[in-house]
């Protein structure tokens, strides 16, 4: 590894600030490794101990990643210090990690006035146990759907991370890196977080104002500008649907040349795309909520329970039902 050169003059203030990361079961790895060594890089870029770090979980033993890796934890569920700042990882079946004992700590902690963060899907944990009613937070777009249905409370962003208070969430992946940059570039100045962000060849530096998921025309892989809008009216109202002819209204064009550009650039029609996108978010709600059969069709704009299990089984060749008794069957493992 490169010497990482070129010493960032820092003053101290006081002790070292604590991490201490919870690591539930199948949490993401990337995500805690990036928040991780952010905080590892700025001591060596400061030449001095700004941060040191701890790992806990609801074990006395191991933690296993989404990855298959195991880590053995350094502390049980224990009380922390007032000036610790504690990051829970998530990752996979976030919600089977909610446990009595796991959230039963995490007020306590909270109400102790600790600063608490979600890394990646552990805002639904953090939401479970009370921490965010009335905060703005983010949490991975593709639980985006399901925590939205779960907790009115919560201000929920599409942002990369966000900060609200002492309470700190992100949507996985390398925004981590944009959150620790922030918390070093507010307690130590911007020009160690620009260092570290050197050191990680991180060369865009994302804010809290970004949005976690690419545009419209780059995940198609089509860039049309009234294709792209379209797409945007189809994925902000999918329980309420818009008729395509109302669709091509909207963008200056007839149903007719609507049909025709969805099926140049998407080889489908805008009826069959929009069902798509539909079931997708149904999909999504059946495997990561309690919600029912019935509800989740509603929330995908289907009005009878038939007509919604008669389009999942055609396109997920299985039914709601079973989909969500082979999803309880997994989690009970």
């Amino acid at each position: 590894m490169p010497a990482e050169t070129g010493k960032i003059e820092v003053k101290l203030k006081g002790a070292p600030k604590r991490f201490v990361f919870v690591l539930l079961d199948n949490f993401t790895l990337l995500s805690f490794a990036a928040a991780l060594d952010c905080l590892r890089i700025a001591n060596r870029m400061a030449d001095e101990t700004l941060y040191t770090w701890k790992t806990t979980g609801d074990t006395d033993d191991t933690v296993t990643c989404s990855a298959g890796t195991r880590f053995h934890v350094d502390m049980p569920l224990s009380e922390l210090n007032r000036d610790d700042t504690l990051l829970i990882c998530g990752g996979t079946e976030i919600q089977r990690t909610a446990t009595k004992k796991l959230l039963n700590w995490l007020r306590r902690e909270a109400r102790r006035g600790l600063r608490v963060g979600g890394l990646c899907t552990a805002s639904f944990v953090m939401a479970k146990a009370g921490l965010l009613d009335g905060k703005k937070a983010t949490i991975h777009w593709e639980n985006h759907d399901s925590f939205t249905e779960e907790f009115d409370d919560v201000e929920l962003t599409k942002s990369v991370f966000v900060v609200d208070g002492n309470r700190l969430s992100t949507a996985g992946g390398t925004s981590s890196i944009d959150l620790m940059l922030k918390l070093i570039a507010d307690e130590h100045g911007e020009k160690l977080a620009n260092a570290v962000a050197d050191q990680m060849i991180y060369a865009s530096i994302r804010t809290d104002q970004d949005t976690q998921r690419l545009s419209v025309p780059t995940r198609i892989g089509v860039r049309h500008p009234k294709l792209s809008q379209v797409i945007q009216m189809m994925e902000a109202n999918i329980e309420e649907p818009i008729s395509p002819a109302i669709l091509a209204k909207e963008v200056g064009m007839s149903t007719r040349q609507l049909e025709r550009l969805f099926r140049r650039y998407l080889s489908r029609s805008p009826k069959r795309y929009y069902m798509e996108l539909r079931l997708q978010k149904a999909r999504n709600l059946l495997m990561q909520t309690d919600m029912t059969v019935i509800n989740v069709a509603l929330a995908c704009g289907f009005a009878s329970p038939s007509h919604f299990s008669k389009c999942y089984r055609s396109h997920y060749n299985t039914t709601p039902y079973r989909e969500r008794g082979s999803q309880a069957a997994r989690l009970s493992v």
